[in-house]
């Protein structure tokens, strides 16, 4: 081919491996690909993927998962074409795709804003008999959460619930969600329901829930939150302090703030950045604040 004027690149040589895959000729298809690495040039995500496909429609999954494991060692990122042959494959050849394959291919097209194709991938696994688990869903409902379908999400999660217990990834997410458009109520409901099926809250649970009181100015609602983290052995971090200050703060409760301030001390998880914020937002101007600073640190002296 130089010899006529035309170089061959790496373009050609896939387009070649492609005309192997479609007889089904996977040992023609090898070697070409492996041509393109001897001549020192760098398969892209088309060569892969067009290898992948033909492995997959021959039923061999083993060699099609080397192919990609060898694809992202190599540095080249999958693509929405890439993760759907691989499930579409699988499925016509009734393997059962593995949960992360199915994340990926949704974080790829919700990356590209394909949002609703994203969900009617789902739709379309659910018509095959292929049921996604929590961390497939967990990851699309953050997608709707994240572009603002917080009742797109909430319909999807009641979805969840006539196949399997929500984990407690997947009602963080929602909550998380709710919180952010300051739909406590709703975010309140999906709490009791998570505690009633007895899944039970962790440290982001009460994090998000106090941050979204606080946003709509009800931090003492906050505090209750607090109280309940303690009671059910659950320790709050110098974000959940922080978070509760700045809440108080904006509010004016003082009486509280120094109880939420002394409780922080008392934990030894304070550090120089939480320290930064405390006295910006407590104790302010250091003239009239001094006394302020003063007491708190009195009642927690040794």
């Amino acid at each position: 081919m130089p010899a006529m004027g035309f170089v061959p690149n790496v373009v050609t040589f896939t387009t070649n491996l492609g005309g192997y895959v479609s007889r089904h000729d996977m040992v023609g298809a090898k070697r070409v690909f492996g041509e393109i690495l001897d001549r020192g040039w760098f398969p892209d995500v088309s060569t892969y993927t067009i290898l992948m496909d033909g492995y997959v429609k021959q039923g061999k999954l083993v060699e099609a998962i080397k192919v990609m494991d060898e694809m992202e060692d190599n540095g080249v990122d999958a693509n929405e074409v890439t993760y759907g042959v691989m499930i579409d494959d699988m499925v016509e050849k009734r393997y059962i795709p593995s949960s992360a394959l199915y994340c990926k291919e949704i974080d790829v097209l919700c990356c590209e804003g394909k949002v609703e194709d994203a969900c009617e991938l789902w739709k379309r696994l659910l018509k095959k008999n292929c049921t996604p688990d929590n961390a497939v869903l967990g990851t699309l409902i953050y997608w709707l959460c994240k572009k603002g379908e917080m009742w797109e999400a909430r319909k999807l999660f009641d979805q969840i619930e006539m196949s399997e217990p929500p984990d407690v990834m997947t009602y963080n997410v929602l909550i998380s969600g709710m919180c952010e458009v300051g739909e406590l109520g709703e975010a309140g409901r999906l709490w009791d329901d998570m505690v009633e099926k007895g899944c039970s809250p962790n440290s982001f649970t009460y994090n998000v829930l106090i941050k979204g009181f606080c946003k709509i100015g009800k931090a003492k609602e906050g505090i209750r939150i607090l109280d309940e983290m303690f009671e059910k052995g659950c320790l709050p971090n110098k974000s959940t302090y922080a978070m509760l200050i700045e809440g108080l703060c904006d509010s004016g409760e003082e009486a509280e703030i120094t109880r939420v301030l002394s409780m922080a001390m008392s934990s030894g998880d304070i550090d120089s950045d939480s320290w930064d914020l405390f006295l910006t937002k407590v104790v302010g101007d250091l003239d009239t604040g001094e006394s302020v600073l003063n007491r708190i640190l009195l009642e927690n002296a040794d």
